[in-house]
């Protein structure tokens, strides 16, 4: 082959090799990028579900009567006809899908006790009513089986019902300005007694030592000095402890007279009447010992011995016929036939808080037998509380459940308290009480613990009717 012929094909070539190779022609051939598929975001854990039930509960029972309200946040409250309701601290909730039950774990927020409540989505009729409505449901059937377990105080069955109108403020979104109020200050506790009975009479040791009787708006001062007074449940009269140089004598103050006579004399102290204000009991020092005495008002010269054990203390009258009693190890009933009917040691009233002295006092609610108010020394006192400055010690109060053995402190903060007794509704509680460096007074508190107010200038109140 000529050159020239070759040339002409090698040039024939790269004009070609040019012409496939040129930026047109690669972009004609080039393949479509690929469209970018969005990225999955990561995966994270399940959406918690809630296991508790979005409305407002009230589980409720008979025979004891009792309910616990259910709020937002779990159980909030435990109430029993008569005792002072129990604040609850919620906790965990756990609910079983396959038989529709919620457990409710809480705390007594007083004693510590473990609680659980346990609802089941299940028509039940064991309540036949709520206490808290006039009425029960058409055919006195409710959606919820319910119960509930105390550590301290058992087992209760009932039934539970949806109760909105029970909790007044319901709001998922609470307002911003309230919730930084309550930042800036503790919320102020309430009671939850609503409806009381002042005393209509009582009588008190003023300041000047004298003893001042008060019925209605009328007050009389008595002009015999006394001590352990005792006014009649018609608050009419009033018995009290007369003594001169080594003689007592016990006194009755007749209201409408104003006249004070002597009864009995002798070796005698603490006057208590019986509940219907025919007789009154007290102690009289026989043989070396204090024995239990009983008279009949219109004859104390029949007064008779009814125990011929020693006795430490009159706590009171449990009932028509029996005198509530202390000796020093156990407190008692005492049929007015001299037989036992009933013991509790006292170790397990006053516990590891009251010493067992001539201080304390025991005294049984108006309407409950089984709740006792109990005031005396306190030898072992928190560091909180304030001490006596004389005898290093303190003095407080509490409520003690014979059966369940439940203790609840009701002792006021910075203050020494003693001498409790019972207003005749049974739903307040006078002491003496004094902060250090003032003068001692009456106070009353309500059997929750809250409502404390100054009561009267004076000391040892007692409340007739």
């Amino acid at each position: 082959m000529s050159v020239a012929p070759l040339a002409r094909l090698r040039f024939c070539m790269a004009l070609l090799s040019a012409l496939l190779l040129s930026p047109a022609c690669i972009a004609q051939n080039r393949p479509a990028p690929p469209v970018p598929v969005p990225k999955k975001p990561p995966v994270g854990p399940p959406a918690p579900q809630s296991r508790h039930y979005p409305i407002l509960l009230l589980a409720f029972g008979n025979e004891p009567n009792w309910n616990v309200r259910i709020g937002l946040k779990g159980p909030e409250r435990f109430d029993r006809v008569g005792y002072p309701p129990i604040p609850l601290e919620p906790a965990e909730v756990t609910y079983e899908t396959a038989a529709d039950t919620w457990t409710y774990h809480a705390k007594d927020s007083i004693t510590g006790a473990l609680v659980a409540v346990h609802l089941t989505r299940e028509g039940c009729t064991d309540a036949t009513n709520d206490t808290l409505t006039a009425a029960p449901p058409p055919g006195g059937k409710y959606s919820f089986l319910a119960s509930i377990d105390h550590a301290q105080i058992g087992s209760l069955k009932g039934c539970a019902r949806v109760a909105t109108e029970l909790f007044p403020k319901i709001n998922n979104q609470p307002d911003q300005d309230e919730d930084d109020d309550a930042e800036k200050k503790p919320p102020v506790p309430v009671s939850t007694v609503t409806k009381f009975q002042s005393p209509v009479a009582f009588a008190y040791v003023n300041t000047a030592g004298k003893i001042v009787f008060k019925r209605g708006a009328a007050a009389h001062v008595i002009a015999t000095p006394g001590s352990q007074l005792a006014v009649s449940r018609d608050g009419k009269q009033l018995l009290f402890t007369h003594q001169e140089k080594e003689e007592r004598s016990i006194f009755l103050y007749d209201f409408a007279t104003e006249k004070s006579t002597e009864l009995v004399r002798g070796s005698v102290q603490q006057p208590f009447w019986s509940p219907d204000d025919t007789r009154f009991a007290f102690l009289n020092f026989v043989d070396g010992h204090w024995r239990l005495w009983v008279a009949p008002v219109a004859s104390p010269q029949t007064a008779t011995s009814i125990y011929a054990g020693e006795i430490n203390a009159i706590e009171g009258w449990a009932d028509s016929h029996t005198v509530l009693v202390d000796d020093s190890v156990q407190l008692a009933r005492i049929s007015e036939d001299g037989a036992i009917l009933f013991s509790l040691p006292l170790k397990d009233v006053y516990g590891e808080v009251f010493g067992n002295s001539s201080a304390d006092k025991i005294r049984v609610h108006p309407f409950n037998p089984d709740l006792l108010l109990v005031s005396g020394e306190v030898p072992n006192p928190p560091a909180a509380m304030p001490k006596d400055p004389h005898m290093g010690g303190a003095a407080g109060l509490a409520l003690y459940e014979i059966r369940s053995k439940r203790r609840t402190m009701l002792t006021p903060p910075n203050m020494l308290a003693q001498d409790a007794e019972w207003s005749r509704d049974g739903l307040q509680i006078f002491f003496t009480g004094w902060e250090p460096g003032k003068s001692p007074a009456t106070y009353r508190i309500f059997w929750d613990g809250i409502g404390q107010q100054k009561y009267a200038s004076g000391t040892g109140l007692v409340v007739g009717q």
